[in-house]
């Protein structure tokens, strides 16, 4: 494999990684029996989603998702794709009513999810893999919710693309985008990849897969109960902007508030995504008309976070392969994980004061917050700046694979 320098095994990647997991755990252990009565989750920073889900998401006795329709309760219920929610439920049948028991039922299968990231990003890079498995977001977001799950489909939908088994990559992305939308967005650069490699063939099938296998998974539900499997896609439309994101932030500076005009922040961040992933993926090419149209997947997920309205904390896991697979550059990703790390202790110590809770919960302000997520957008910017530019010396920051030229290193 092209750039996979071993200097470690992967006995030592699995024991880093365990080592790193632990720590995280350390930190969310405090909240895992869901007893937050003394805002624990703000003033000790363990807050994690899985906790409550086993309520909110009514998956005490046997209700099915989607199937059955969720009790009229505040909080929202069938929020998540298909994969994450019956994911949900399996992991609520194993643990049973208790709500520490299916935190560690479901954090189990999380930890197992981070062990075939690290294990596909040994295969595909090598020694850079540290990028993933030492990263303080993933002690930190390992078990926030399931988006390890969506990450893991994703990166072994990259490490088939770059073995040139395109089908089984469709059919990986196709099944990440039933955990979570965004290994659906790297189908784009994958088969401009084949397309820019004169492979057309090979980028259809990718395609066609991708899109086969999520509506396989979906549609036996849009038939059978149309009203909860379109919740999702409901709520995240009408959802407001988050607070994690830059609309929030300039919405919350200008008018004091956040942004009330859902339909006009969703068209934005739509245009605003569409526009910025074609001026970049324009550079580039000026820049380096051969570069591997596939590494566009660090770029693409960067820019879809930023003009979202919606980046919540975990959704920093999506981009951690993708600093060993494509941006290798060990100053911007330890900018990236202090900054993401302020992001986190201001977001979780703010909340105390914006719920209006006692003065012993309440934190720091919201300015500081803001200015966290400031801080981190821009160095994610400069991260694109300087993927764009290139490596400063030597190879390919990544596997290329682009070519059919290469595919005998890739076997």
């Amino acid at each position: 494999m092209p750039n996979a320098v071993r200097r470690i095994g992967l006995g030592t990647v699995f024991a880093l990684l365990a080592g790193t997991l632990v720590l995280g755990h350390a930190l969310k252990a405090p909240c895992a029996s869901g007893d937050w009565s003394d805002n624990r989750q703000y003033t000790r920073l363990c807050y994690s989603d899985i906790v409550h889900q086993l309520g909110t998401e009514q998956l005490r006795g046997g209700r099915l998702p989607y199937l059955d329709a969720c009790a009229d309760t505040p909080a929202e219920c069938d929020e998540y794709p298909v994969l994450t929610m019956w994911t949900m439920r399996a992991s609520a049948w194993v643990s049973g009513p208790t709500t520490t028991s299916f935190f560690y039922s479901s954090a189990i299968l999380m930890w197992i999810a981070a062990f075939v990231i690290a294990f596909c990003l040994y295969v595909l890079v090598g020694d850079r893999v540290l990028y993933f498995v030492l990263a303080p977001t993933l002690a930190l977001y390992a078990t926030m919710n399931w988006d390890l799950l969506a990450v893991a489909l994703a990166v072994g939908g990259t490490l088939a693309y770059l073995r040139r088994k395109d089908g089984w990559s469709g059919v990986l992305l196709g099944l990440g985008a039933t955990a979570k939308v965004f290994p659906m967005l790297l189908v784009v650069p994958f088969v401009a990849g084949r397309f820019h490699g004169k492979e057309p063939d090979r980028g259809f099938r990718l395609a066609w897969t991708a899109v086969a296998t999520w509506v396989a998974v979906n549609l036996p539900f849009a038939l059978l109960a149309p009203k909860g499997w379109w919740e999702f896609f409901r709520y995240n439309a009408t959802r407001l902007a988050d607070w994690d994101s830059l609309w929030y932030a300039a919405c919350e500076r200008t008018t004091g508030q956040t942004c009330t005009n859902t339909r006009l922040v969703n068209l934005a961040s739509l245009g605003l995504f569409v526009g910025w992933v074609s001026v970049v993926w324009v550079v580039k090419a000026r820049r380096d008309p051969g570069f591997p149209r596939w590494t566009l997947g660090f770029p693409i997920l960067v820019l879809f976070l930023l003009t979202n309205k919606v980046y919540s904390p975990q959704f920093s896991l999506w981009l951690l392969p993708w600093f060993a697979l494509a941006f290798p550059r060990l100053g911007w990703f330890v900018a990236f994980e202090l900054a993401d790390v302020a992001v986190f202790v201001t977001r979780f110590s703010w909340f105390g004061r914006y719920l209006g809770l006692d003065e012993g919960a309440a934190g720091l302000p919201v300015g500081v917050f803001e200015l966290a997520v400031a801080v981190r957008a821009l160095i994610l910017v400069a991260c694109v700046i300087g993927w764009i530019r290139g490596p400063r010396a030597g190879p390919a920051p990544a596997p290329v694979e682009d070519r059919p030229a290469t595919a005998a290193a890739l076997t």
